[in-house]
């Protein structure tokens, strides 16, 4: 290998960042030193706060200057040090020869321009190509990335988009000018399974095609297993863990980095309640749910079936997991469990007693049905204290405020917060303390059945592990019944005694987790399962390795926590 193919293409050296004075540390990150080549991956993994995004920021030059930058250290990218760029030359860099593929596309992507639109300003930024050429080049693109239609989606505007289609487009934006290094931040963090294996192998086709080299921020060792030749390991700030991805997953070296590894769901189906106690508290029979819009006087409205025939029960104390990808009518289920959206026909029987739709819903159940969902900061008023807002709904019940108040403490207590804590505002916490508050208002009103939409998909794997277990416990003690809505099958082995894999509006499978795990009898079911990302790695076949991107020996081949054997850095699962 000659010396010209060897030099990295990013190569950072003991990078700094300073954050404002007044924050949890001086330091956003302290002494990052990473090497990436071409070809390769390098996943830098971590909690929220670890300072992972701040390192692509400041490769890409979107730190908030002055109140964060770098105050030591290069960014070596090409033998330039970025650190040293004015903007004129970053925003040359920037498209041309490095990309950057965000967490969130839909607020990356202007709501008001189309498509085509969009890409086209990364075309015109570095090149003046005619408007012929340029509609082929970016019709290409985004056919390069498996979008349907091409060339009808070029003239769409995001909202038309499901979430892993907007992703798509904004890989086909990063890799338009293909490229020599692809920054992906979290890009497939709250996609279904599916859609992230999707995302994921369409990543690795276009490296390999390309031949570019990619960083990916991640807090998801499952998905590290699936992309990953390189690993670096980040806690508050420091690199605590690098080296090979068999080596970091096969025989973990710190404990931070065994902690993740342990806090990602095993994906083996919980043991089942005893059924000491059969007492049906939901029956959910031939329940339908249509969306209609559009339409007029020569035109049908549009009609999407949400629901069709669901046909389910719930004991007392156990669990019900609902499982499919976006759209299959999963959370309009539950919303329609609790009274939040009326269905067209069929029956919700609670306690045995037939409940109406919508507000009628709510007022029979008597508050004894409640709902977690999937992003507490939106479901909490930001200008209510926590404490307002959990004793609210008792209070309203006609519970005295005294009595209300006692319970508040007590329920902050139960889920892991101080008694300090109900006179702080929702923005002073953390999104897995967020999700604790919601679980601590939903259990306020003494609920008989509980509905969690998808309550852990955006919240680090630890985090996960931590709200997870808090609704185990809080089921065993409340005896609760729990509508649990998820798309990681994971998740649902994790938690729910049975599971209804949903897809497009119908109950495609139904039956035990463990049943349905261990041999699924519906195709839809498998390609979940299939999906899920997983520690286990195949050998890599022999080969000259890719040039290490952190100096540190590599291991021999071991066995991950939990079993999962992990090997060879070049082989996927």
């Amino acid at each position: 290998m000659n010396g010209a193919a060897a030099s990295p293409v990013l190569d950072i050296q003991n990078l700094s960042i300073r954050l404002p004075a007044g924050g949890d540390r001086a330091l956003a990150v302290t002494d990052a030193s990473l090497t990436l080549h071409a070809g390769q991956t390098l996943c830098v993994v971590g909690e929220s706060g670890s300072g992972k995004s701040m390192i692509a920021n400041a490769v890409m030059g979107l730190l908030p200057r002055p109140h964060v930058e770098p105050v030591a250290g290069r960014i070596l990218f090409g033998g330039r040090d970025l650190l040293q760029l004015g903007e004129p030359a970053l925003r040359e860099l920037r498209g041309q020869q490095i990309g950057m593929v965000f967490q969130e596309p839909m607020t990356a992507l202007n709501p008001v321009m189309r498509i085509g639109e969009q890409i086209a300003e990364v075309f015109d930024a570095h090149q003046s190509l005619g408007a012929a050429e340029k509609r082929r080049r970016i019709v290409g693109a985004l056919a390069d990335v498996g979008l349907p239609d091409p060339g009808l989606l070029y003239d769409s505007f995001p909202f038309r988009l499901s979430g892993g289609q907007r992703q798509r487009v904004m890989i086909a934006c990063a890799m338009a000018l293909q490229p020599r290094l692809l920054i992906a931040d979290e890009p497939t963090t709250a996609l279904d399974v599916t859609t992230q294996a999707q995302i994921l192998q369409l990543i690795r086709e276009l490296q390999r095609k390309r031949g570019m080299a990619v960083l990916f921020i991640t807090h998801d060792f499952g998905v590290v297993s699936e992309i990953a030749d390189q690993v670096a390991v980040m806690q508050t700030g420091t690199i605590v863990e690098a080296g090979p991805a068999a080596q970091v997953l096969g025989a973990p070296r710190h404990a931070y980095t065994r902690k993740l590894l342990a806090a990602i769901p095993g994906g083996q189906a919980r043991a089942p309640g005893d059924g000491a106690e059969f007492h049906r508290v939901l029956q959910v029979q031939d329940l339908c749910k249509t969306y209609r819009s559009g339409g007029g006087l020569f035109r049908p409205p549009r009609e999407v079936p949400a629901a069709r025939n669901i046909n389910l029960e719930l004991l007392r104390g156990q669990t019900l997991g609902l499982v499919g990808e976006s759209g299959s009518g999963k959370s309009t289920l539950g919303r329609c469990i609790v009274g939040l959206a009326p269905f067209d026909s069929g029956r919700i029987l609670f306690n045995g007693r037939n409940l109406s739709q919508g507000s009628g819903l709510l007022q029979r159940s008597g508050g004894k049905i409640q709902m977690v969902f999937q992003d507490p900061y939106a479901s909490l008023n930001p200008r209510h204290r926590i404490g307002a807002a959990i004793a609210s709904g008792p209070i309203a019940q006609g519970v005295p405020r005294a009595e209300a108040h006692a319970r508040t403490l007590a329920l902050l207590k139960l889920v892991g917060l101080g008694p300090e804590a109900a006179e702080r505002y929702p923005h002073e916490f953390s999104g897995g303390q967020r999700q604790r508050i919601g679980i601590a208002r939903a259990l306020a009103m003494q609920p008989e059945l509980l509905v969690a939409d998808e309550p852990v998909s955006a919240l680090d794997v630890s985090v996960q592990a931590q709200v997870l277990e808090l609704f185990a416990q809080v089921r065993e003690q409340f005896q609760l019944a729990m509508v649990f809505i998820t798309h990681d099958l994971r998740v649902a082995a994790q938690m729910c005694d049975q599971i209804a894999v949903m897809q497009r509006g119908e109950v495609v499978e139904y039956g035990a987790t463990a049943r349905v795990l261990d041999a699924p009898a519906h195709a839809y079911t498998r390609k979940l399962i299939e999906a899920i990302p997983r520690l286990a790695r195949e050998a890599a076949p022999a080969a000259q390795p890719a040039p290490p991107a952190m100096p540190i020996p590599a291991a021999a081949d071991g066995f991950a926590p939990g079993g999962l054997r992990a090997s060879g850095a070049g082989g996927y699962a």
